[in-house]
């Protein structure tokens, strides 16, 4: 016997209702997955769903990440930590403005990242499946200021996207750790002294903060371009800031390059410890101080009281200072990464932890007592399962 027409009503009816599994909509038209099938498409990965230390991040189940047009999904073999991921305790709290008032918008972490391309989307031209990768992790790189900054793709995960115009191809004689750890802080380091200080060969620099992220590549970078480094650490990095290229080290416990005889053409500032006053001291007539750090702040004035004094303080002196944000730029990624190949670079990382050692990494790293850069390595757990 034919079911009528109102016993066909709710067949249709029910065959257009989606059967929800595991957070998933299955279409009923497609055959029934089974449970290996609904794990490839989760994976694990470090969310934050509200604001606070390093241990409101956990590691958890979410859904995997499918390409845009112009982007490429990567299995992530390494990634790193930067000062960016401190955006976890909404501070300072002008920032919420960009990443959520009450709760983040964005609860994915992590922006460098180093794996192997596993699918690319529809507008890729550059990449395929199998190139071994690194880059950033960013929704809007092109995006003006911080704002390019402000929102991350979540590198701290078995698998990750990135937009095909900031990631290049790693060197062969780079791991994937290397690698991971290079694109935030060597891209800050290289267009704040190339760029904004306009280092020219034979110019005397200093690096404050040289044992740091952004600092070991700075050092190496003003070697590449010809520079005479004198960097500024701690007494135990001293050799290490010394290997890497500079041709002298102070040791700040016992020296405060503020009170010394020696001048500089550039100053690149990585701590923001020392008043502007006491830094123009050290500066040539025409001297140039870039600031790519400095105390934090849970308020808005405290974000952008330097800058402003920098600002202000620059009409009336003959060195030009200023504060400096990176812009995320294929061409400099592609720079670094010859570099690198070149053996003229390389990344110093101080730990290396697991995914589920997360919080415990960003722990450390903003103890702002590491040495050179954080690292998150994932092994070939993820690359290997896309074989």
């Amino acid at each position: 016997m034919l079911p009528g027409p109102a016993a066909l009503t709710v067949i249709r009816r029910a065959a257009r209702r989606p059967v929800k599994k595991d957070a998933f909509t299955i279409d009923p038209y497609t055959p029934r997955m089974d449970e290996v099938e609904l794990r490839e498409l989760r994976m694990k990965a470090a969310v934050h769903t509200s604001y606070g230390p390093p241990d409101v991040v956990r590691v958890t189940d979410v859904a995997k990440p499918v390409p845009r047009p112009d982007e490429v999904l990567i299995a992530v073999r390494a990634a790193s930590v930067n000062p960016l991921d401190g955006l976890t305790t909404g501070k300072p709290y002008s920032l919420r403005v960009m990443t959520g008032l009450r709760k983040p918008n964005v609860t994915r972490l992590g922006v460098d990242v180093a794996g192997q391309v596993t699918a690319v989307g529809r507008n890729v031209t550059q990449f395929k499946p199998g190139d071994q990768v690194f880059g950033l992790c960013l929704v809007n790189p092109h995006a003006s200021g911080a704002a390019a900054w402000a929102h991350s793709q979540g590198a701290f995960a078995e698998y990750a996207c990135a937009p095909e115009s900031v990631i290049a191809r790693k060197p062969g004689s780079v791991t994937f750790e290397q690698a991971a750890a290079t694109p935030v802080a060597a891209i800050t380091a290289l267009q704040g002294l190339r760029d904004k200080g306009r280092l020219q060969p034979g110019q005397k620099t200093l690096i404050n903060g040289a044992a740091g992220g952004v600092g070991t590549f700075a050092v190496q970078i003003a070697k590449c371009l010809g520079a005479d480094v004198a960097g500024v650490c701690s007494s135990g990095n001293v050799d290490m800031v010394r290997s890497i290229g500079a041709d002298r080290v102070i040791d700040y416990t016992r020296e405060d390059f503020t009170k010394g005889d020696r001048r500089y053409d550039i100053v690149f500032d990585c701590v923001g410890n020392h008043s502007l006053s006491a830094v123009r001291r050290v500066l040539n007539r025409e001297g140039v101080y870039v600031g790519v750090g400095g105390p934090g702040s849970r308020w808005l004035l405290g974000l952008v009281a330097r800058p402003i004094a920098i600002l202000v303080l620059s009409r009336f002196v003959s060195q030009e200072l200023a504060v400096f944000l990176a812009k995320p730029r294929t061409e400099d990624l592609i720079y670094i990464r010859d570099l690198m190949a070149a053996g003229r670079i390389t990344p110093v990382i101080d730990r290396c932890y697991g995914l589920t050692e997360v919080a415990e990494a960003m722990r450390y790293q903003q103890g702002k007592h590491a040495r050179g850069k954080v690292v998150i390595g994932l092994g070939d757990t993820a690359a290997s399962s896309t074989a």
